[in-house]
């Protein structure tokens, strides 16, 4: 059961081989063994989840089942789920339990999938590598000495592990695309707006969005069909049909054109992660692709203007915590101002201060134009980039990461290393395209390589064919960690 699809998990409930409460104990008791080791859960409710997994055998019984009726999903801890403790993998929401469901999670509840717990992050979702989560570094289950990536980096850690059938995740720079190339599963971060985010705690409003990480393209398209959908409680939230993500997943390949970006494969890019994406390249050559040269001028200045924009909003989403109305509280303090500061000061990690402060600078007077501004203009310049790239293909691909997972505390001290981690996801996120990594294979330490693959606004459903295909001729997203126990 552990390594089906969740189409055959949907499958054996609804012949009844197996209940929800059957699989969502199997899960628990993995959770239970693996979970002290990895990292990956800040919360589990055994009594919650097996109470929804008895809920949804009597829908199962009743033949008013949905395709994810029943399937145990974990969720990254910045959404919000009632009566669940929602953390945000932060000392200041250490203690915070949601008075109401976010979105996704109401999407979920709906179509009777089950929530195993709420998966480790980086703080406030700010991190690379999920070490700065108040909770402590998740482990990457191929290798117990190499991060899992971030901020998704529990979800992506749980989905690797068989500690859940699949998980939701944010990218605001890469942060679902990174950890699941990291760690060898599949990620997709769908066009800005398409999936609510109402009920997930902000990090930089214009770039967050939620999306699924699962083992293959067809559990992605499967939860997508769930947590997409108009939500008029978010202003940023589109208005368009539901559409059928898995409706083109068995169409052929021959005609597609490849676009391969030369910034992608300069400097920077480790040789086995080139080989790798080379070698999922020339699949695609025989699966009757076209590779077409393309340039993305501007990606090179992705990394600093998100480095702009992203502290800017987050300077501002989190000025909300100030240990008033919520959240933690200095617990000695002598006035107001004071109270402020100290519940800020011991309340946020180290990375969370950074960026606020760096936010802080650049929307000050006398610096505003200087780098805010003239970072929204290039944001605009490298969405053109985009533009001017999909008249020449139909998909983008390279690299995910450029390179595999690194050790634990090794680039802890280097800020600008730990950013560079994020070189060609970040582009995608301002520009708000949809973007996606799957398993290439593995470099030369054994760890997992993933290939990128970037679309057109709203090409969710061909990006998923482009995926699926590919997983149809190599067993790469298939494998699973050697040091664990299946």
């Amino acid at each position: 059961m552990l390594n089906s699809s969740l189409l055959q998990l949907g499958s054996a409930l609804r012949a009844k081989t197996i209940s929800s409460v059957e699989l969502t104990q199997l899960y628990l008791d993995r959770i239970n063994a693996l979970n002290p080791a990895l990292n990956a859960y800040i919360t589990t409710n055994f009594e919650s989840s097996l109470a929804q997994a008895r809920a949804a055998d009597t829908l199962l019984a009743s033949d008013k089942a949905q395709p994810l009726t029943g399937i145990p999903i974990a969720q990254k801890d910045i959404f919000c789920a009632k009566g669940w403790r929602t953390t945000c993998g932060s000392r200041m929401l250490e203690n915070f339990i949601a008075p109401y469901d976010a979105h996704v999670i109401e999407q979920f509840n709906n179509a009777g999938a089950v929530n195993l717990g709420k998966t480790n992050m980086d703080e406030f979702a700010m991190g690379s590598s999920n070490e700065t989560s108040h909770f402590g570094a998740v482990k990457n289950p191929w290798d117990r000495n190499a991060v899992p990536g971030g901020s998704s980096g529990g979800a992506a850690c749980a989905v690797a592990a068989r500690l859940c059938a699949a998980a939701t995740g944010t990218d605001t720079g890469g942060s679902i695309r990174q950890p699941a190339a990291l760690c060898g599963i599949s990620g997709i971060k769908p066009t800005y707006g398409t999936v609510s985010r109402y009920g997930m705690i902000a990090f930089a409003s214009s770039l967050d969005q939620a999306g699924p990480m699962a083992r293959g393209a067809e559990d992605l398209a499967l939860m997508l069909n769930v947590m997409t959908g108009f939500d008029e409680r978010d202003s940023t939230s589109l208005q368009r049909d539901k559409e059928d993500y898995a409706r083109d997943l068995s169409k052929p390949l021959a005609g597609l054109r490849i676009g391969l970006p030369k910034e992608f494969f300069a400097e920077g890019l480790s040789q086995d992660v080139a080989s790798c994406v080379n070698e999922a390249i020339a699949e695609y050559k025989k699966l009757g692709a076209t590779i077409v040269d393309i340039s993305l001028p501007n990606s090179r200045l992705a990394v600093p203007v998100y480095y702009v924009l992203a502290p800017a909003e987050a300077s501002s989403n989190l000025s909300r915590y100030d240990g008033v109305r919520y959240g933690y509280r200095a617990p000695e303090y002598t006035d107001l101002a004071d109270m402020y500061e100290k519940s800020r000061a011991q309340g946020f990690g180290a990375e969370v201060k950074r960026r606020i402060m760096i936010g802080t600078y650049v929307l000050s007077h006398g610096y505003y134009d200087a780098y805010y501004l003239q970072a929204q203009k290039i944001r605009r310049l490298i969405a053109q980039d985009f533009e001017n790239a999909f008249k020449q293909c139909d998909v983008i691909m390279g690299p995910t990461s450029p390179s595999t997972a690194f050790d634990l505390g090794s680039k802890g001290d280097d800020p600008v290393q730990m950013y560079l981690s994020d070189i060609y996801t970040i582009a995608v996120n301002l520009a708000g395209l949809p973007g996606m990594s799957i398993p290439a294979g593995f470099g030369s330490n054994g760890r997992p390589v993933g290939l990128q693959i970037i679309g057109n606004y709203f090409k969710e459903a061909q990006m998923l064919n482009v995926a699926h295909q590919y997983q149809l001729a190599t067993d790469h997203h298939g494998r699973a960690p050697q040091n664990i126990e299946l």
